[in-house]
């Protein structure tokens, strides 16, 4: 099975989620370090319609200015837009799998997707 892990290191719950996946037999994974290389606007809004969630439900508030800035209330559009000039509003950690997408908070989600 193939998986996408679009990953923070420093995250503490994004280290978990991959060493779940590493450890878990035939499994293909292809980690994505997001901050450094962002998802663009089409696969965004791909991985949250996967995820059966709206963009404002996959925007990272603790230790963003996403309140400041009134980013939960905006349309879609506004929120992805802001996600694309602006990674760390992504929420992490989001595995993709043919399962399905979904943001792995607790880590324990990620075995849902496997």
């Amino acid at each position: 099975m193939k998986a996408t892990l679009w990953h923070n290191p420093k995250c503490g719950t994004s280290r978990k989620v991959m060493a779940i996946l590493e450890e878990r037999d035939g499994v293909e994974l292809t980690v994505v370090e997001y901050l450094k290389n962002p998802p663009t606007a089409a696969k965004l809004e791909q991985l949250y319609k996967d995820a059966g969630i709206t963009p404002a439900k996959g925007l990272r508030l603790r230790g963003t200015d996403a309140e400041e800035r009134g980013l939960p209330d905006a349309d879609a559009q506004t929120v992805i837009d802001a996600m694309v000039a602006d990674p760390i509003l992504i929420n992490r950690p989001l595995v993709e799998t043919d399962k399905g997408v979904a943001i792995c908070r607790p880590q324990d989600e990620v075995l849902k997707l496997l």
